[in-house]
């Protein structure tokens, strides 16, 4: 496989942007109008996110063999959207169609050899992954059990999964919600899991977002939802493995440490657990969703919460940026961080932290095999779970 003509040739197809895309998927629908109804109705998010997913495939195309767990989790993700392996070659088709018509006369015949391997060496990946999952359920049906609107753009769902759905403590899962079908987004459980299998999920509303408004403000108790497998392990914590946590949220990024910290508190019941420092960054101070079972949490003394305030000048307590504020000033010193928020909340974190002398392999974070993506005015956007 020539990796050097081929990444070449993707970043002239990334010059034209989003026009290649749009012929892909327009030739893919007319040659195979079947697997339309996999896909969303309105495609605009999708193509962005189908174009940052080959994108990464292509730039490290040659790790792929050594480290090829983003590709399998899609291979696994894809399963939720009725791929098969039948649907592969047609996918390959309108890809090297599309490389054809936008390359013109440079698409010679190695080239179209090259692209042709590399694609069905992706391909190979995620089939494989597929069915090697394919002893649990593509999706699990969960019901809505209760609601609670925490805050004027957050809201609590408690869901309650028809069979039995293991997650670990930090972990995200994609959810679909009746009112945008086939459009799956990561949320995360907000607890460690119950006897009764049910668990809360943190919805904000994102500026933009095709689901979460949505999720937000009109999903109800009584409304049937689907969730993907659980993913991600950077949060996984297991018992005794750090002595120091070092806890920094932003925005509703607070639920997946919310459940770490639960976790903990079961742990605590059995024995010795880890020093917790949490930070929830926020803009405004009606933004602290959690603020009193937080507070409440501190009479452990291995726990302590300080709420972090950057847009709210009236706030009596800590302002600045949650970033800004976990480094300054701080012993961190054998401490392990999870950073979890919007994409350029994470990044200015661990830039912070870095510069304050903290190993970046103490530092973790959850992209799901991407880099953080952030609109123009660093809010976070939507995650997609689907590329093809």
């Amino acid at each position: 496989m020539n990796i050097e003509a081929l990444q070449a040739s993707w970043r002239q197809v990334e010059r034209i942007g989003d026009e290649a895309v749009q012929y892909f998927y327009s030739h893919l629908f007319l040659a195979h109008p079947e697997v339309r109804d996999m896909f969303p109705i309105r495609m605009t998010g999708q193509r962005d996110k189908f174009f940052a997913a080959l994108g990464r495939i292509v730039t490290n195309v040659e790790t792929l063999a050594a480290d090829p767990e983003f590709v399998a989790q899609l291979g696994r993700d894809h399963r939720r959207f009725g791929a098969v392996a039948a649907h592969y070659p047609a996918a390959g088709a309108s890809l090297l169609a599309t490389l054809a018509h936008f390359h013109g006369r440079a698409w010679t015949d190695e080239l179209a050899q090259t692209w042709t391997d590399a694609y069905y060496a992706v391909a190979d990946i995620m089939v494989n992954a597929a069915e090697a999952a394919s002893d649990t359920p593509a999706w699990w049906d969960a019901d809505i059990v209760a609601t609670e609107k925490r805050s004027v753009d957050v809201t609590v769902h408690t869901v309650r999964p028809h069979q039995p759905y293991r997650y670990q403590p930090g972990q995200s899962l994609a959810v679909e919600i009746p009112q945008r079908p086939r459009l799956w987004r990561y949320f995360s459980p907000a607890n460690a899991p119950r006897p009764d299998g049910t668990f809360d999920i943190h919805v904000q509303v994102v500026d933009g977002g095709e689901v979460s408004a949505t999720f937000a403000r009109n999903a109800r108790p009584g409304d049937r939802i689907r969730l993907g497998a659980p993913v991600g392990n950077a949060f996984v914590i297991p018992p005794g493995a750090v002595d120091n946590l070092l806890l920094i949220a932003g925005g509703s990024g607070l639920a997946p440490l919310r459940a770490v910290v639960d976790g903990i508190e079961q742990q605590s019941r059995q024995g010795s657990v880890p020093r917790v420092q949490l930070l929830h960054g926020v803009r405004t101070s009606w933004n602290l969703y959690d603020h009193e079972a937080l507070q409440a949490l501190t009479e452990h003394p291995w726990f302590s919460y300080t709420p972090v305030v950057s847009e709210d000048p009236g706030f009596h307590g800590v302002q600045g940026t949650v970033g800004a504020v976990a480094a300054r000033g701080r012993d961190l010193t054998g401490t392990t961080a999870l950073v979890c928020g919007s994409p350029a909340m994470v990044t200015a974190t661990v830039a912070a932290l870095t510069a304050a002398g903290m190993p970046r392999h103490a530092i973790r974070f959850e992209t799901f095999g991407q880099a953080p993506v952030a609109d123009q005015a660093g809010r976070s956007v939507d995650k997609v779970a689907q590329w093809m």
